[in-house]
């Protein structure tokens, strides 16, 4: 019995050590998530890696995209590590929060969010549009009327189609829109003609109709305007200001204007960076 309780006891005091070390190394609102082998401070960086042009799966296997590209040149600014921690976009808030990430970086929409986070200023325009095959005659939000509308999960185009433009969603078959874990195969299910249309990030819509100009139109009318921006846990100002800077000189500097031009056929545009603009 003396020898359980023993163990019982440092089985205890284990676990204590191991909270404590994992509350040192999760971010404390002034810093980034604890440090690399090589004595680097590590920027933990969670994204959808199936959200083309911003975060993705290139053709040589490995994790790509605008924001994932802006992400390492934060960090070489600053003599951090990237670390790229691709996420169930359903768990990034309990991700967050348990600091297994630092931010959210990946095409983040900051409108009707900030209560629940700390941002970056905004740094890219965006808007929610709605996407439909050539040929399908739908011009309109009045065209959409008992048509399969599909958005993913949790996103900015299923917040405004909750909010804003309801009216428009309670016309679709079913009386709201569809939702999917990605936005990959919502496409792949508007071009088989499973669904009718996709509601989406106008990069999304744009790196679309890049990659297939013949197949897909998007709808004149937004559903929204926005803007990206950078989600940290809430109260982490410090690193969010410190990220918010190093993109001003990163602007300034040139290389956004670059990391642009580098992802211009995936529908990614300067004109639409808006910080320090």
């Amino acid at each position: 019995m003396k020898k359980k309780l023993l163990g019982l006891v440092a089985c205890v005091a284990t676990l204590a050590l191991s909270g404590a070390l994992l509350a040192g190394c999760s971010g404390s609102g002034d810093k980034t998530g604890g440090d690399s082998a090589d004595g680097k401070e590590t920027l933990t960086v969670g994204f959808d890696q199936s959200y083309p042009p911003y975060g993705f799966v290139g053709d040589d296997g490995k994790f790509t995209g605008f924001d994932l590209d802006l992400a390492q040149a934060v960090c070489d600014k600053n003599g951090w590590e990237l670390k790229l921690s691709a996420i169930d976009w359903d768990a990034k808030d309990a991700l967050l929060a348990q600091g297994n990430i630092n931010c959210i970086w990946n095409g983040f929409t900051m409108e009707g969010r900030e209560d629940g986070y700390t941002f970056s200023d905004p740094y890219m325009l965006n808007e929610q549009v709605i996407v439909v095959k050539a040929g399908s005659h739908i011009s309109d939000f009045a065209g959409l009327s008992g048509k399969t509308v599909m958005t993913q999960v949790d996103s900015a185009a299923l917040d405004v189609l909750e909010g804003d433009q309801a009216e428009v969603a309670a016309t679709f078959k079913g009386g709201a829109a569809q939702t999917i874990g990605d936005y990959n195969n919502a496409f792949m299910q508007l071009d088989s003609g499973m669904i009718d249309a996709v509601a989406c990030d106008l990069s999304i819509a744009q790196y679309q109709i890049a990659a297939n100009p013949d197949k897909y139109v998007q709808l004149s009318t937004p559903l929204s305007t926005e803007h990206y921006a950078v989600g940290f846990k809430k109260g982490d100002t410090e690193l969010a200001q410190k990220v918010t800077e190093t993109l001003k000189q990163l602007d300034a500097d040139g290389t956004v204007k670059q990391l642009c031009e580098k992802y211009a056929s995936y529908g990614i545009s300067y004109d639409n960076w808006v910080l320090g603009k």
